[in-house]
């Protein structure tokens, strides 16, 4: 089903998503509708256009396609399926993330994967294409999130990365992590991608936008892990 978005407020255009009883939907001319499959699962959704806050909020399975960029909060307290962007994303992405993986292109703004958290079987992924803006991984509490910096010739995470981190890990391909990592948060350099779920992430991500996996999987990173002796981890009985 092909759904026209340039007459439509966010209202219509949800409720129109929400009583077709067809799995692929394609939406065309999206120009910042808000909460867009909101809590769905088992849809197929290709989105052209740039949509609004919280695109696939609460969303527990199936899978979205952005042709273009997304706005804030993307992924919000998301449980299961999976988000692709092809251009950059807004602030709060993946924010309370419980399930499920977004890829992104492009850049990420402040305060992406705030809050993640794991359990049990349900673990979040975020990958990222270029940087990430400050705040990243803030409290996180589980889950990964990987941050590839394609294009960057500067730092490609911001200030206050991995503040109040208590759980999950993160992989920053760079050389030369120029970043101030507060107190809690433990940084160990890798001479290439290790096996395991941050390098399937990866090759997902390398199929996904067309790009060279053996460019990405031979490259410096740092991982990033809460510091076992910090207070935030001490206040948590699952780790």
């Amino acid at each position: 089903m092909r759904i026209d978005a340039a007459e439509m407020d966010f209202q219509k255009l949800n409720e129109r998503i929400r009583q077709s009883r067809v799995q692929e939907i394609k939406i065309a001319g999206c120009i910042g509708q808000r909460y867009i499959a909101a809590g769905l699962s088992g849809r197929d959704i290709t989105i052209q256009g740039t949509p609004g806050n919280a695109l696939g909020a609460y969303l527990s399975g199936g899978r979205i396609l952005v042709d273009g960029n997304v706005q804030e909060a993307t992924g919000d307290t998301m449980n299961g399926g999976e988000i692709i962007v092809k251009g950059s994303a807004g602030d709060a992405t993946g924010y309370a993330m419980r399930g499920g993986e977004i890829f992104i292109y492009g850049d990420a703004g402040y305060r992406c994967g705030i809050h993640m958290k794991a359990y049990k079987e349900n673990s979040p992924s975020i990958v990222i294409g270029g940087r990430a803006g400050s705040f990243l991984g803030e409290y996180q509490a589980g889950g990964t999130i990987v941050v590839l910096g394609k294009d960057s010739q500067s730092t490609i995470v911001g200030n206050f990365c991995g503040t109040g981190m208590h759980g999950g890990e993160m992989y920053l391909r760079c050389d030369d992590l120029k970043a101030k990592l507060p107190a809690q948060v433990k940084a160990e350099k890798l001479a290439s991608l290790p096996q395991g779920k941050a390098r399937s992430l990866v090759e997902r991500w390398c199929e996904l936008f067309g790009e060279n996996k053996d460019k990405y999987f031979h490259a410096s990173y740092y991982r990033l892990t809460p510091n076992s002796e910090n207070p935030y981890k001490q206040m948590y009985t699952a780790n």
